[in-house]
Order: structure tokens, then sequence, then C-alpha cells
């Protein structure tokens, strides 16, 4: 599929949601889960595939409710299976789930789990083990996905293969929650993260965080026809993009992730790899603040600092112009719902300077933590945030902080610092996840009533027109009242062998959605 052709949230979720609502005089919505079918040349057995990935430190753990970043996911789908999957036109499938049907409104769904399905351990999957792996992500637990399930009032077992869930409030869009890779299926008490124990196609052989991890494919077919593939995967942790670049080009490893958009132009170029491109779809590239502490409580300031950001400066020098201007919500351009009318933060140094004035903060101390491990580029984005603040007599303190440990150290902690947001299958996931009040990955403290009431109201509103017009409002809310400054949304950009098959552009995430290991296989 060429990037051009991309379109996330495309009508494949408007027809569901209309079958939902035409079904409403019938009882039960008619099921939507099945298997997403492989789209290249017959898959084979064999092989070793070599993964070179940014996207992890030194203290990623298997735990899934510490997942914050590209190589915890991927491995997490070599071991485990989600109970949903993100097909590569951004359409909710069945993974675990096998089919699920909703009651009119959206409050009460019914889900049919896949039968005959195995542990590594030999344990058959049952309702138990999904009811298990749901409420680690409810009540008192620190899990980010938490906030998905916050409506969730009840998980009932209906029969050894299938459950019930009862919501406070209908949510047309649960499955897609039931999609977020925090939320892997494991057998019911499991606790030992260090030994897992899955229904994914591998099995662990070595894991050293921040170093790398080695998985083994288990024996037998798995159980999803033409996946699981290599007889065995490595994945290396190469932070540095020109080591990953140079790993790539020499051989040592067969993919990469986030290509240098640099040195993109010349890696598609080489006859022996390829470069896939996911336009307009990938990770958004922020700094955020936090805005019930000072100096960022004050509303002019945050106005100052998103006019005081030259967005495409920043694009065109530090991305090489593969990423389109944000807008300070983390609503990609293809999402659906994205409003294209909206009111633009863009880069206005007398604005910025009229609005720093009327903060009347006295040159407050302004420090922005930034670190390549936060995101490749992230430095230098703050350099030229610095410099066009400069054009308004805006200071702020650049520091540069440590890669390793980042995410535990430094994002969710300071005041001010760098983040990326990946791309979520849906723009409630995408506004809850970031924005909800409360929410344990809300970074920018964002806390508004007016959204928080459209946000609610938004789920179960059928009218796409209406609801097109809550989103708008919220997108706005955002973007002039929090303390994020989404300044890009990249492309994704993978490069790997030729003789490696198997990766689509994905609806969601880069690496085919963190499952190339799973979907491909070698020529």
């Amino acid at each position: 599929m060429e990037h051009n052709e991309i379109r996330t949230e495309s009508g494949i979720i408007l027809d569901r949601r209309q079958l939902i609502a035409g079904a409403t005089a019938l009882g039960l919505a008619g099921s939507f889960g099945a298997m997403p079918a492989m789209a290249q040349s017959k898959p084979k057995k064999g092989g070793t595939l070599r993964l070179g990935m940014e996207g992890g430190s030194a203290s990623d753990s298997l735990d899934p409710l510490t997942y914050a970043d590209s190589i915890p996911i991927a491995m997490s789908l070599m071991l485990w299976n989600n109970l949903v999957e993100i097909d590569d036109k951004g359409s909710a499938t069945g993974e675990l789930f096998e089919s699920w049907e909703a009651k009119p409104g959206a409050a009460d769904w019914v889900f049919n789990i896949r039968k005959g399905i195995t542990f590594t351990s030999g344990k058959t999957l049952d309702a138990d083990d999904v009811i298990y792996s749901l409420n680690m992500h409810r009540g008192e637990t620190k899990s980010p996905a938490k906030v998905l399930l916050a409506d969730v009032t009840d998980i009932k077992k209906l029969s050894p293969t299938q459950i019930g869930i009862t919501m406070k409030q209908g949510n047309v869009d649960l499955p897609y929650n039931l999609s977020d890779y925090h939320i892997i299926v494991v057998p019911n008490g499991f606790k030992d993260w260090s030994k897992p124990d899955g229904t994914g196609a591998f099995t662990l052989e070595e894991f050293q965080p921040g170093v790398r991890a080695l998985f083994k494919r288990k024996p037998g077919n798995y159980w999803k026809p033409n996946r699981g593939n290599f007889d065995a995967v490595e994945l290396k942790y190469i932070g540095d993009r020109a080591a990953r670049t140079q790993a790539l080009v020499t051989g040592q490893v067969d993919i990469v992730n986030r290509v240098d958009p640099k040195t993109a132009g010349l890696l598609a170029k080489n006859k022996g790899l390829k470069l896939a491109r996911t336009e307009g779809m990938g990770n958004r590239f922020c700094f955020v603040a936090h805005t019930d502490k000072d100096p960022y409580t004050n509303k002019d300031l945050m106005l100052a600092l998103k006019h005081g950001i030259d967005r495409k400066k920043i694009i065109n020098n530090v991305f090489s112009g593969f990423a389109a201007v944000g807008n300070d919500n983390c609503v990609g351009p293809r999402m659906k719902f994205y409003d294209p009318k909206q009111k633009v933060n863009s880069y206005d140094p007398d604005k910025a300077k009229f609005h720093y004035k009327k903060a009347g903060l006295n040159a407050p101390v302004i420090e922005l933590q930034v670190s390549e491990g936060a995101y490749s580029g992230a430095t230098d984005s703050a350099v030229i945030f610095q410099e066009s603040l400069g054009k308004s007599g805006i200071k702020i303190e650049v520091k540069r902080v440590s890669g390793d440990g980042y995410w535990d150290n430094v994002w969710l902690k300071s005041p001010f610092c760098a983040v990326y947001w990946g791309n979520r299958p849906t723009i409630d996931n995408q506004l809850t996840s970031t924005f909800k009040a409360g929410g344990a990955w809300n970074d920018s403290h964002f806390n508004n009533a007016e959204f928080e009431k459209l946000l609610v109201e938004a789920r179960v509103e059928l009218d796409q027109n209406k609801r097109a017009q809550m989103y708008a409002r919220m997108q706005a809310l955002i973007s002039e009242n929090s303390g994020m400054i989404h300044f890009a949304t990249q492309d994704y950009l993978d490069a790997h062998v030729t003789k490696l098959q198997g990766l689509t552009p994905s609806g969601r995430y880069d690496m085919g959605d963190g499952r190339i290991a799973e979907k491909g296989w070698f020529a």
C-alpha cells in the first residue's frame, strides 16, 4: 500500500457505528470480530528476525502496567496476545476475543472468547483468565489503561468462553479501548513477569533490559494462520539513529524503526532495502508542562510558549519534512474527527511577546528537560524552540538529561519536559489517554469541566455531525487551555531488508503495529 493511500479511522469505523445504530430496534448489534488477512505472498517458516529498535531503556519490564515505549510493546506482542487487534485500516478486529455484541446504548456488551487457545504452560484460555487480565487495569492499580476502563462497572463470566461487560455509560468504542497494548491476557492469578506464560507465538529465551532480548518460536502451529513464522527473534536496543541505520545497512539487523528523516531518502535508493512510510499517522512530538504548577498555571505564559515555537522550522530541519504541523491537542491530521477548521496556534513572535508581557511573571525561570531517550530529535527541537522564543524576549533553559530511565525519572515528574504520544485508533482513545482528568498519563494535568462533559456525551452520540462538532470543541479546549505543546506529528518511517515480507503500514503504530515479529516472514 502506498503511503498516500493510507487513511486512519476510515469509513469502516463509521459503518460499524451505523450498524450499532441500526440494530437498536433489534436488541443486540452484530458481531464485528474477524482475523485480519495477510496481504502479501504466501508466508513460509524459518529464519531469525533481527530487530534494531529505539524505544526502550535499562528500566524496561515485561509487566504490562509499565509499558511506555515501542520495545516493551514489541516484546509483549511476541509473548502474549491482546483481546482486540487493530488492523491496517484502523478497524477493531478480534484477537483473543473472537466476536462481540452490544445492546442498544452500548453500555452492555457480550464478548466471545476464542476456543482451544493455550498458554505456554499448557493451560487452556478461559473466561477466568480474561476477567483476571482485565481487572489488572481496574480499581487500585497504576495501569495507564485504567482510564480506558473507568466506566466499566461489572465484568461477569457467562460461560467458560463468554463474558459480559457492563458500563455506567455507553461507549461504542469499547472494543478499541480493549485493544490498548497494556491489556494483554495472562493466566488467572499470574504475577511472575520474569517467567512469561502467554498465548503468543514465541517464548522468552533471554532478556537484558537496555541491551537485547531473544525469543524462540513455540513448537507446533501457532493459533493464528500464517503468523509466527520465524524460528527465532533477536531484538537489539539501538537508541542512536546513526547506529541503527548503520546496523541495517551493514546487515547486522533486518529491520529498524524510527528511521532518521535526514537519511530516509538515501535508504530509499538502496536496492537491498525498503523504506516503509506511513504519512501523518506517527508519533506526536511534544513539550508538556504541568499546568497546576507555577509558572505554568498562567494561561498567558502557555499561550506565549505555544505561539513562540517555530513548528515548521523544526519539521524542516529536524524531521526533514517527514511530519505535519501539530496543534497542541495530539489529534493527528488523518484521524477521524480531526477538525481541519480549528484555530491554529501558529508561530507568531509578536503574539508570543504580547502574551508573555500580559502574563506579568517578571522573567520566571523556565527549564525544559529533554533527552534523546524521549525521542530522537528532542534536543534539536528544543534548541530551535529556545531560539524562536528568544525573538519574543522569552528565555528558557534547555536541560539535557540522561535517556536511561527517562520515562521513570523525568516524564510525569518534571514540570516541563519532552514527550511523545503514539497514534491511537480512535479520537476518544487519544483524548481519554492523554487529557482525561485523573488519568495516569494525563501528563499536562489538564482538567476542564466542559471537556469532561463532552468526552462522555460524544461516546454515545450516533449522529456523526453532532459527534464531529463535539470533538472539534474538545480539540479547541485542549489547544487553548492545556499545557501540551504538540508541535509535530511524524510520519512513521521503518526500513528493512527486501527479503523481509509481511510489513504493511498500520492503522495505529509503526513496525506493523508492533507485530512484525508475529506477522512477518522471509521470502
